[in-house]
């Protein structure tokens, strides 16, 4: 059971879903208790308001995860994070419908100025004329971002029959085009539109982007509108910019502190603000809850997360994701079967090399997984997808990916090679089993298990017998075993997977029996 500490205000789905796995969950929205509250907790679940820093992850010293229940991760020093290996995880779609929405109503707001007229009437004045607005209709959107987010937007923008170009330098103009939008520079952008709606996260090359000098080369009729995260857009110099007449006006949702009730932006009518609305929808708390129990769910179980953003490898497909657990399998039995060869040695490498399909895809993320399973087997501490390529640099353990394209034997292969072993095995059947298919150039066809003997022996009548006869008596079943001949005339190798671990006497008695050559225990 974990300890899973949650500091700000989830669906209650969510915190269901983590109780009802067996792990005691603990509220504290008190956040001046974090420091103390953070302290034996093995995951830490925020929304934006909490400040995880290096000094709260230090004070957490038993974190495996921190899940932030929405998207942005300003708020959590992910560096800081990597280096203690923790895992950080966020749920990026869980509120881009609500975001994509609540940015429509601050276009339409501002276009057509309804807080204002709205808090007029309720104060008994009516001033229709004071509050004329535009149609959307015709005119140019520039989306600062063609993210998740902005790209809802613009698919929501062309209903009004709105002019659509962008900002994204990670974006083809190709790509712009499948969706009805015109890329082009910054500034060009700026000064073609009549709104403008940013959908960007919040770095150091973004903080501030929207400046009075990028804001001079406006239309007047430009509208600001902010939904993505306070910074991007310099409050001061907005406000300055509406004041003098520079831009029309502006709607903005988040500020560069929050929760906040003063800024320059309150003190103008043509500015239309809410209180970090985006993601306030029930069904972006639901999705946001749900999303975030799941991968705390995963990363506390050890599993493949998809939504981490400190695992150093692309998302794995649908085609990656079965041989996952395949890889950390391999690279738990190469620990053992390679332990003498590399013991001692300052500097070594490990090639993970895949064939057939898979090795058309971004494998990075089997080689974490084959790192994962090798450093379980002699680390002390907990490995995780974050931390094991730090260990892996720390043991002097350079990791190459090889990439083949085609198989000659299988239709997919992964295999684990350095210090002169190797390992390698596939799927098979329907349900993907696991299979243990080479090692050293000996070929098996064996699944996997916790406990492994590879046995050489003269390839000779009751040597098999032999083996079974002193397991047996040492109260050790075979659950699986393959022979096959060894390079050398006269040889064979038995792959054999027992019921339990095999004790060391045990395994001493196999090596002093006659017509054995060598016994190899695995992940042992």
């Amino acid at each position: 059971m974990a300890r899973i500490l949650v500091t700000e205000e989830i669906a209650e789905g969510g915190l269901d879903r983590l109780r009802a796995a067996g792990h005691e969950v603990v509220v504290e929205l008190d956040l001046a208790r974090l420091l103390d509250a953070v302290r034996g907790a093995h995951a830490l679940i925020i929304r934006s308001a909490t400040q995880v820093t290096a000094e709260v992850l230090e004070a957490g010293s038993d974190l495996v995860v921190v899940g932030r229940a929405g998207i942005g991760l300003d708020n959590v020093d992910v560096e800081a994070a990597t280096r203690r290996g923790v895992m950080v995880v966020n749920a990026p779609q869980s509120n881009i419908v609500s975001a994509a929405e609540h940015t429509m109503a601050l276009i339409l707001s501002q276009a057509r100025n309804v807080p204002q007229a709205h808090a007029a009437l309720k104060a008994g004045r009516w001033e229709r004329a004071r509050w004329e607005g535009v149609e959307l209709a015709d005119k140019t959107l520039a989306v600062i971002g063609l993210g998740r987010i902005g790209k809802l937007v613009a698919d929501r923008a062309k209903a009004f029959g709105m002019r659509l170009v962008a900002y994204d330098p990670f974006v083809s103009a190709d790509r712009a085009r499948t969706m009805g939008v015109e890329l082009m520079p910054l500034d060009q952008a700026v000064a073609e539109a009549d709104f403008l709606t940013v959908h960007l996260p919040k770095t150091k090359e973004t903080t501030g982007l929207i400046n009075r000098d990028l804001l001079l080369k406006a239309k007047p009729s430009l509208r600001v509108i902010n939904v993505a995260r306070g910074g991007i857009v310099d409050e001061q110099s907005l406000a300055d910019c509406v004041r003098d007449g520079i831009i029309a006006g502006a709607a903005v949702d988040v500020f560069v502190t929050e929760p906040t009730t003063s800024s320059p932006l309150f003190e103008l009518d043509s500015i239309v603000v809410t209180p970090h609305l985006g993601a306030s929808t029930r069904e972006a708390q639901d999705k946001a809850g749900d999303t975030i129990a799941d991968m705390v769910l995963l990363a506390l179980s050890g599993d493949f997360v998809p939504f981490a953003v400190n695992v150093d490898a692309a998302e794995a497909n649908e085609t990656l994701r079965p041989f996952l657990p395949l890889a950390e399998n391999l690279g738990r039995l190469f620990a053992s079967l390679a332990a003498d060869a590399l013991q001692g040695a300052d500097r070594h490498s490990l090639e993970v090399c895949t064939e057939g399909d898979i090795a058309g895809y971004d494998t990075r993320i089997l080689s974490l997984a084959a790192l994962k399973g090798y450093f379980s087997t002699i680390a002390d501490e907990q490995v995780t997808f974050v931390n094991a390529p730090q260990l892996a640099q720390a043991a002097g353990l350079e990791v190459r990916d090889v990439n083949c394209a085609t198989s000659a034997d299988f239709v997919n292969l992964l295999t684990l090679r350095g210090a002169g072993h190797s390992i390698s095995g596939t799927l098979v059947g329907r349900r993907s089993d696991q299979r243990i298919v080479m090692i050293d150039e000996h070929h098996f066809d064996v699944p996997p298990a916790d406990h492994m003997l590879m046995v050489k022996n003269d390839d000779r009548p009751g040597v098999i017998g032999t083996v079974g006869t002193l397991l047996g008596n040492a109260g050790v079943n075979i659950d699986d075993m393959d022979v096959g001949r060894a390079a050398q005339p006269g040889t064979a190798v038995m792959l054999i997977a027992p019921s339990a671990a095999v004790p060391a006497e045990v395994i001493d008695e196999l090596r002093r029996s006659p017509g054995i050559l060598s016994v190899v225990q695995l992940a042992g």
